[in-house]
């Protein structure tokens, strides 16, 4: 850390001048310059602390002490690329290996998970040999030109949709054609899906694969139906595909239950490639791509080898593995489901208190909170939720929000956030929607009453 640090302004006024403004920074009205992280909280150049609500990234919370730790120790000793043979891959392949399905035997490491979803691309591509891709909408799955092109919530602002992609209706229980009332909405967004694969099929299209985020994200913090994937699976397999789960954003024990979020769908559905990445390495670039000994197989048969030159080095994989320690020694998968309930309940109790909170949908410590502007029509209440986190930051609580109307709250703290945390941040949103809705004439314009 520099001896004399800058201060705000001139940090910012440097990144305006040497950094692209589509780079854009959170709270870019009034950003804040975080200088030191611990667990889940940051702090800012002044030492004010904030509660850290965004952050799936620094997975067992930032700057983990036994994380850093096997970094810094494997770092004094070797690091170099994966073409030697070292214990380090090796190990952690295995260990990754008994957290999935035996079928999922077969890893590649990466640095990103924009690597890890562009290989999972290549990977379906070489074993069906088929090319379409299956989304669902609003999807978002990386940055590499191959991912936008599978990512609505982006290509749609871009070149638009290409020949060979096919979206599929988010299965959104509260804002899609099915809702909450639905006898079986599984079932009918899984028919909406099938349709759309028969309509490819129909005009000449092969389908290559189903990528779907385990619980979309962008999307809304969309929880789907227990039994979409599982039928799903088996239009895509049917047509030639292969259906790959994206746990980037949602793995690693985040929702309780279950150590990955695609286990929620059943125990007997298992995907044909899962990817991996942000909570693999707690902040360091790290990600994984895990498959089957077919799909493996066809990708071999072109002989051409893989080679990532950063991907499974030595110090990436120590930091893995210390990342499974910390999960597994502090039993974090747990402490997700039980801090993820309560704070679901407090957040229940704030539903029935303020209309402008809609729904509230999560698992674990993934968690949405849905404001609208009507009951009735359910109008994303786009610019209270705007209001709303920024309100939260001046009062030191970070949070931001998603959605294809930008009104969704979305909690994915790291996983060390604690019951004391989940109060004192309800407690502060029930105070600040209380001064809204006391101050606030109207939910369109945000004006102070006269």
């Amino acid at each position: 850390m520099a001896a004399n640090p800058r201060g705000k302004a001139e940090t910012l006024a440097r990144r305006r001048r040497l950094l692209s403004s589509s780079c854009r920074l959170f709270f870019p009205e009034d950003p804040i310059k975080i200088v030191r992280g611990q667990g889940q909280y940051v702090y800012d150049e002044q030492g004010a602390e904030y509660i850290d609500c965004i952050n799936n990234v620094a997975h067992v919370g930032h700057c983990h002490p036994l994380v850093i730790q096997a970094a810094h120790e494997q770092n004094q000793v070797l690091n170099t690329n994966s073409r030697y043979l070292h214990d380090n891959i090796v190990d952690y392949a295995q260990r990754l290996s008994e957290t999935l399905p035996e079928k999922l035997c077969v890893f590649y490491f990466l640095n990103s998970g924009s690597e890890a979803n562009d290989l999972a691309l290549r990977l379906a591509r070489q074993y069906t040999g088929h090319w379409d891709v299956v989304v669902l909408d609003h999807a978002y799955h990386g940055h590499l030109s191959s991912l936008i092109d599978i990512s609505p919530y982006k290509f749609r602002n871009l070149d638009g949709q290409k020949e060979w992609v096919h979206v599929a209706p988010l299965p959104d229980t509260y804002r899609g054609p099915y809702r909450e009332d639905h006898p079986s909405p599984a079932e009918a967004y899984a028919n909406e899906l099938k349709r759309v694969v028969s309509s490819a099929r129909e005009q000449g299209r092969k389908i290559a694969a189903f990528f779907a985020e385990s619980l979309p994200s962008v999307g809304g913090q969309v929880i789907p139906p227990a039994g979409f994937f599982p039928e799903v699976a088996e239009y895509i397999r049917r047509a030639g595909g292969v259906f790959v789960a994206d746990e980037i954003q949602v793995g690693f024990g985040r929702v309780g239950k279950h150590f990955w979020a695609f286990q929620l769908q059943g125990k007997d559905f298992v995907p044909d490639i899962v990817t991996m990445g942000k909570s693999i390495g707690n902040g360091h670039p790290v990600a994984c791509v895990a498959t089957t000994q077919a799909v493996a197989r066809a990708f071999e048969g072109t002989g051409i080898e893989y080679f990532n030159t950063f991907g499974g080095n030595p110090v990436s994989c120590a930091v893995g593995l210390a990342v499974l320690d910390v999960l597994e020694k502090e039993q974090l998968q747990a402490h997700a489901a039980h801090v993820g309930s309560f704070l679901m309940e407090l957040l229940r109790q704030q539903k029935a208190k303020h209309p402008i909170i809609g729904d509230i949908r999560g698992v674990g410590l993934f968690i949405g909170v849905d404001l609208i502007k009507d009951e009735a029509t359910r109008t994303p209440a786009t610019e209270e939720a705007a209001y709303l986190v920024s309100r939260l930051k001046d009062n030191y609580i970070l949070l931001s929000t998603d959605g294809p109307g930008r009104n969704i709250l979305k909690f994915k703290p790291p996983m060390c956030f604690s019951l004391d945390n989940a109060q004192q941040v309800v407690a502060k949103l029930d105070a600040i929607l209380t001064d809204m809705e006391e101050k606030v004439r109207s939910c369109e314009t945000l004006r102070p009453q006269p």
